[in-house]
């Protein structure tokens, strides 16, 4: 790490206000992370600013933007934050408090009229203004959270790699599909607000890339960090992943009371959905997606079964060894690469024989095309009773190629070119 430049001083609110207003005063650079404080944390902070009483310094990162001077907040993101709230600066976010003295609110507009407006900006705050390079900057920002409301992993990755263009993707793909995770509560809102779907969703790709089960721990750094995904395999990643959140959305309608219900079991969900789309599986079928749904269901209440019997120390019987299985791959380290691969082994088991392959063979050859054609004797439109002729017939499949139907004399009919088309996949 280079010498970083430290300046020890202090700030009132009132210059910490004419900062904010005037673009000065950045309170999310970066690599900073999003808000987690509760109400009653902000509430606290003015409380203790009316009676006071000092609070900790402010840590902001000092540089020059195009010769005007800026300042990143490094640490105090979110004092700062409360006090512009508390004061109506940030919109749809105003609070009062309760003075310890009585029972009444005090919200911004009933200190103005009381006179004590001046108390609240004159209020000094320490600030430690640091100069130096963005990434010793960032690593003293992990270092400094490290306390507190310490940062989650995914928050870390965030202010190491923010400028990571997987890491773009992946956020956009996760806020996407936030309300996906939190109905199907997968994640709670609370992880959300700590960037684990970002982190959920930079897993999934990264395995997507690699075309199986990754090492948390070990690669997702890697390849976030090193940006071995970009591009144009970049993009299909980010599609395979759109592909396959909406096909298991039909497949799995109620996963959410599962014990799938969660990032650890949706990994592995998510993976053998995706290797079963690969291998071109058809997953459209009605019927064969309602017993996967139960499967799923057997299995989890199995699982939850055993690890009731465990509790009470009792052991798994014969019978439930299957659950008990899966039961170990769930507890202790789950994200290794083993553990994942032994999981994906025992949904493959249970649910990869339900669904059928669609044929190799998509499009009808010339020798079939002349069969088809010469065994028809009315030589007329299946669905609309046109007349057809060599040069303007196509042939159809009776049960649609997506759906499992075989490229074959007996699936096939004559049709115009223009119900072809409009029947789709019906």
């Amino acid at each position: 790490m280079d010498v970083l430049r430290y300046e020890y001083g202090d700030k009132t609110i009132q210059e910490l206000v004419l900062l904010f207003k005037n673009g000065q005063l950045k309170l999310e650079p970066g690599f900073q992370r999003d808000s987690v404080w509760t109400d009653s944390d902000r509430k606290s902070l003015i409380k203790t600013i009316l009676q006071n009483y000092p609070i900790p310094s402010v840590f902001l990162y000092k540089r020059n933007d195009n010769g005007k001077l800026v300042y990143d907040v490094i640490d105090g993101k979110q004092r700062i934050e409360s006090m512009l709230m508390f004061q109506g600066l940030i919109r749809g976010n105003r609070f009062s408090v309760k003075l310890l003295e009585n029972k009444e609110e005090w919200d911004w507009r009933r200190i103005k009229v009381r006179g004590l407006e001046h108390q609240f900006m004159s209020y000094k705050i320490q600030t430690v203004e640091i100069a130096g390079e963005l990434s010793d900057i960032i690593d003293l920002f992990v270092r400094i959270n490290s306390t507190g409301k310490k940062l989650t992993g995914a928050e870390k990755r965030h202010a190491k790699y923010y400028r990571s263009e997987f890491l773009k993707q992946a956020g956009k793909l996760a806020k996407q599909y936030e309300s996906f995770f939190i109905q199907n509560k997968i994640l709670s809102r609370g992880q959300i607000s700590r960037m684990k779907h970002v982190e959920l969703t930079s897993e999934l790709l990264a395995s997507i890339n690699t075309r199986g089960p990754i090492n948390k721990k070990k690669e997702l750094d890697n390849i976030i960090g090193g940006q071995s995904i970009k591009g144009s395999v970049l993009q299909k990643c980010r599609n395979d992943f759109i592909r396959v959140i909406n096909i298991i959305k039909k497949m799995f309608p109620e996963i959410r009371a599962t014990r799938f219900a969660n990032a650890v079991d949706f990994y592995s969900v998510f993976l053998l959905v995706w290797e079963l789309d690969k291998n071109q599986c058809v997953l459209t079928d009605v019927k064969r997606n309602r017993q996967s749904q139960k499967l799923l269901v057997w299995l989890s209440n199995g699982v939850d079964e055993v690890r009731q019997q465990v509790r009470k120390t009792e052991g798994a019987k014969p019978e439930q060894r299957l659950f008990a299985d899966y039961l170990l791959t769930v507890q202790g380290d789950t994200d290794s690469q083993a553990t994942r691969k032994r999981r994906a082994d025992i949904l493959r088991g249970i649910l990869g024989g339900l669904f059928d392959k669609k044929d190799s063979q998509r499009k009808f050859t010339i020798e079939q095309r002349r069969l088809i054609w010469h065994s028809d004797e009315k030589k007329k439109c299946s669905n609309c009773n046109e007349q057809l002729d060599w040069n303007n017939f196509t042939i159809d499949h009776l049960k649609a190629h997506s759906k499992g139907g075989r490229t074959i004399l007996s699936n096939a009919t004559v049709m115009c070119r223009s119900c072809n088309s409009s029947k789709g996949a019906k």
